[in-house]
């Protein structure tokens, strides 16, 4: 009689039969279902090996090499994007006087609207951004966006009322600045990750440098060559962001995937895909099933009513008030310098911030901002609201520098395109409703004292609500750790289980055998 392979492993004095094929190591996939598997043990490893090799990972992020160039190019979009929204205070003073009539009172509250629909529509677009950016990648959609700012803000100049402002520069020179901005948050993920705060706070600190500059530099322009040929030399530098979006690479498969994928073909052809993923959702909603994520993504907005008062209210307030001092534009410059301060001093102390801990200093920047946009109508010196100024930037740079790292800690690298879209969606209507409400308040009470009380009271009650969010993150990771336990804990019952019968089953054999 020829010995079975069970009766020869039992000659060797081997408890185990050789296996039929080699053992899989940890990074390759499992074999096929059994025919001991159950029907969702069956489906399930069906399901792994549809998605590719276990343990097959996105491209890891290089800390550095390109990354470096694609840094400067995301800092240009957000001082270029930024830069201008946040010098508005000085379009906004030329535009009431180009477009000015009699009936002054009616035209603050119509000219207020620029600014603010274009910061809104800014921020509105973003899910739509987030969209496009998963589907055609962060470059052709930054390319994109900085085209369509481009032809947004030379049509701005040659407009001959207030009306045509809010289509040309307040929606489609805002919407491509929006298509350009949304995919220079994202993109820094791919490139960093320990660095990633760090990174943020230079790329955010763009806007800070723009802010202290391109004040100076509109007034000057405005009073050499007035405001329509202003706005054609602003197009340069959305020229410039159209270049530079190009750095913004997709990164490649590292070659070690490669070789590991091409390996695991040969050797499982039959049911190794290298990469299948299912087609996602447009529109991902799923994400908001992620408690610590809808409170935050509710919390911002509220704390937002107030934030873009002072860029638009500020330069007309100090007119009012300050009537005898030169060089009014120097509380926008110190709002700029301290904020490209707080972007580097806070992003890097975000890195040393663990998890979503990071949400309490984003609670500390709402307290201050909230606290000196009260302060403002208390100044009665110029020199006090320099320093209220200065306190207020720096605490702007802090909440700015740490939105996108807080977001990869609330939703993960794969779902953060579309948090921080959605994000932005929701801080829209905020950014949008606050300042025209400002400057009718200013034109029923004769002053923005009333205006800036109130746009003080919206961060203190978001900051409060923000509180929550490590609460709520924690509590949801015990309870993923406790069922992760519980679902190795029967795994490994399980296996036991089908050790003992295999053994059982040898054992039977092996008797058989010697009968």
């Amino acid at each position: 009689m020829v010995p079975s392979q069970e009766e020869s492993a039992a000659a060797r004095g081997t408890n185990e039969a050789p296996p039929p094929y080699p053992e899989p190591m940890e990074t390759t996939l499992l074999p096929g279902p059994g025919p001991s598997d159950g029907p969702e043990a069956a489906a399930e490893k069906v399901e792994v090996e549809l998605t590719g090799p276990v343990g097959s990972e996105p491209p890891q992020p290089p800390e550095g090499g390109w990354g470096w160039l694609v840094m400067l190019a995301a800092m240009w979009c957000n001082g270029s994007v930024f830069g201008i929204q946040n010098a508005c205070g000085v379009l906004f003073v030329s535009m009431l006087k180009t477009f000015g009539s009699d009936d002054q009172d009616k035209m603050v509250f119509k000219t207020a609207w620029v600014g603010s629909l274009s910061m809104g529509m800014i921020f509105f677009s973003c899910p739509i951004v987030s969209v496009f950016t998963d589907i055609f990648g962060c470059r052709k959609t930054a390319v994109v966006g900085a085209a369509v700012g481009f032809i947004g803000l030379m049509s701005s100049s040659f407009v001959s009322s207030i009306e045509p402002l809010y289509f040309t520069y307040g929606i489609i020179f805002a919407c491509g600045c929006s298509f350009a901005y949304q995919p220079s948050l994202v993109i820094l993920g791919h490139y960093f990750k320990k660095r990633l705060g760090l990174v943020n706070g230079i790329v955010t600190a763009g806007s800070s440098v723009f802010t202290i500059l391109l004040p100076f530099l509109l007034r000057v322009l405005i009073d050499s060559v007035g405001l329509f040929d202003t706005l054609r030399v602003l197009c340069i530098f959305m020229f410039v962001l159209f270049l530079a979006g190009f750095t913004y690479r997709p990164l490649a498969s590292s070659a070690k995937d490669k070789e590991s994928g091409t390996k695991g073909s040969n050797r499982f052809s039959l049911f190794s895909r290298r990469k299948y993923s299912p087609p996602k959702k447009i529109f991902n909603f799923a994400i908001f099933k992620v408690t610590a994520y809808a409170v935050w993504a509710v919390g911002i907005p509220l704390a937002l009513f107030g934030y873009f008062v002072p860029y638009v209210h500020l330069m007309k307030h100090v007119n009012e008030r300050f009537k005898d001092e030169n060089n009014k534009e120097v509380v926008l410059m110190c709002i700029g310098i301290t904020s490209g301060v707080g972007r580097l001093l806070f992003g890097r102390i975000a890195d040393y911030v663990p998890g979503v801990k990071k949400i309490y200093l984003q609670v500390l920047s709402f307290f201050f901002i909230g606290l000196m946009s009260v302060m403002i109508p208390l100044c009665s010196v110029f020199g006090a609201l320099i320093a209220v100024c200065l306190i207020m930037g720096l605490f702007d740079g802090c909440f700015i520098s740490i939105m996108a790292p807080i977001a990869f800690e609330l939703v993960g690298a794969q779902d953060v395109s579309q948090a921080i879209g959605f994000l932005l969606g929701f801080m829209s209507i905020p950014m949008t409703v606050g300042p025209p409400v400002a400057g009718l308040l200013r034109d029923k009470l004769g002053s923005y004292d009333v205006a800036f009380y109130l746009a003080g009271l919206p961060p203190l009650i978001g900051g409060a609500v923000l509180c929550f969010i490590p609460w709520i993150h924690s509590k949801k990771q015990r309870g993923i750790s406790k069922t992760t336990g519980g679902e190795k804990m029967e795994k490994m019952l399980e296996n036991q289980n089908s050790v003992l019968s295999s053994s059982s089953g040898l054992l039977k054999k092996e008797s058989d055998s010697v009968i």
